[in-house]
């Protein structure tokens, strides 16, 4: 097996595999919505920057259409390349779709971001350039943006989808120590995002909102919409394991943020032999907002 890819943030995304394919099942409604919504009628040619598990790269292989298609899927994470391809691959065969799908394995941070491409079997340029929570993983998001514009046509679009607001999950109350443990933990892991960001080899700060961000660029008409995901309470067992995917992610630097006491109840929420395990709560829920980007490069 292939050794794992750090990415500028020292996270070993490889590792994440299982997590996101969760996530993908999860989320699935939503990606599918979002890719119909994204796409154009006209539109022939996608690359994808940051593969995932592949999820968004299957809903963009189902929906691609006409005998020119061609979707390119961009990472550097090996095993994750790998399943994304995988994944597309498997969607057009499901749908019968005639849409080349290719693999490049390239970085966003990188100046030979557009020459890797060109140098694969892909075309250099897309119709559609995404990318999903990426530019805020690059340590110059602004330079990100403009690698990412220059692989889009005149007349193409780049769509980037960031956070839009924090996901929630937990009663005010759980019945552990003191309100507001979510409120607290979110707080924490902003402070965690903070860091991380200045940690990183040649972090720049992006001192503007992304509709600025796409113009500076050299796209036009930037424009933003929110979508939700929205599962109520009482959860079904994917829900469940939803929210304990995002405890979780909650709890791996909360004892360097956190009062012991809110550590210790994240560890009771986490706790399967537990009175309060969050996987058999009926009152947990997942409700989160993400924001797409989308502007167009000039004819």
């Amino acid at each position: 097996m292939a050794g794992h890819s750090h990415s500028h943030d020292n996270i070993d995304w490889d590792e994440h595999l299982q997590r996101l394919r969760e996530a993908d099942e999860f989320n699935a409604p939503e990606i599918e919505a979002l890719v119909d919504k994204l796409l154009r009628p006209s539109d022939r040619t996608v690359i994808e920057i940051g593969a995932g598990a592949g999820g968004t790269a299957a809903a963009f292989a189902a929906a691609l259409q006409g005998a020119d298609a061609e979707l390119t899927i961009v990472d550097t994470a090996e095993q994750l390349l790998a399943a994304a391809g995988q994944r597309a691959g498997e969607a057009t065969a499901d749908t019968g779709a005639d849409v080349a799908v290719h693999t490049v394995r390239a970085d966003a941070a990188d100046d030979s971001l557009a020459a890797e491409i060109a140098r694969s079997e892909a075309s250099e340029r897309a119709d559609l350039v995404y990318a999903a929570f990426v530019v805020h993983h690059l340590p110059d998001q602004l330079a990100g943006l403009r690698r990412l514009a220059d692989l889009v046509r005149p007349g193409g679009r780049l769509a980037i989808v960031e956070f839009g607001l924090q996901t929630k999950t937990l009663p005010a109350d759980i019945g552990l120590g003191e309100p507001g443990l979510e409120a607290r933990l979110i707080a924490a892991r902003e402070k965690w995002f903070e860091q991380m960001r200045a940690d990183m080899d040649g972090a720049v700060r992006l001192p503007m909102g992304w509709n600025r961000a796409l113009g500076e660029v050299g796209l036009t008409g930037a424009r933003s919409f929110s979508y939700l995901v929205d599962r109520p309470a009482p959860l079904d067992e994917p829900g469940r394991a939803a929210v304990l995917r995002r405890l979780e992610m909650l709890r791996r630097h909360a004892e360097e943020r956190l009062d012991p006491a809110d550590v210790a109840a994240l560890d009771a929420l986490l706790d399967p032999a537990g009175e309060h395990y969050a996987g058999s709560r009926d009152d947990v829920f997942y409700l989160t907002a993400n924001t797409a980007h989308v502007a167009t490069k000039p004819e």
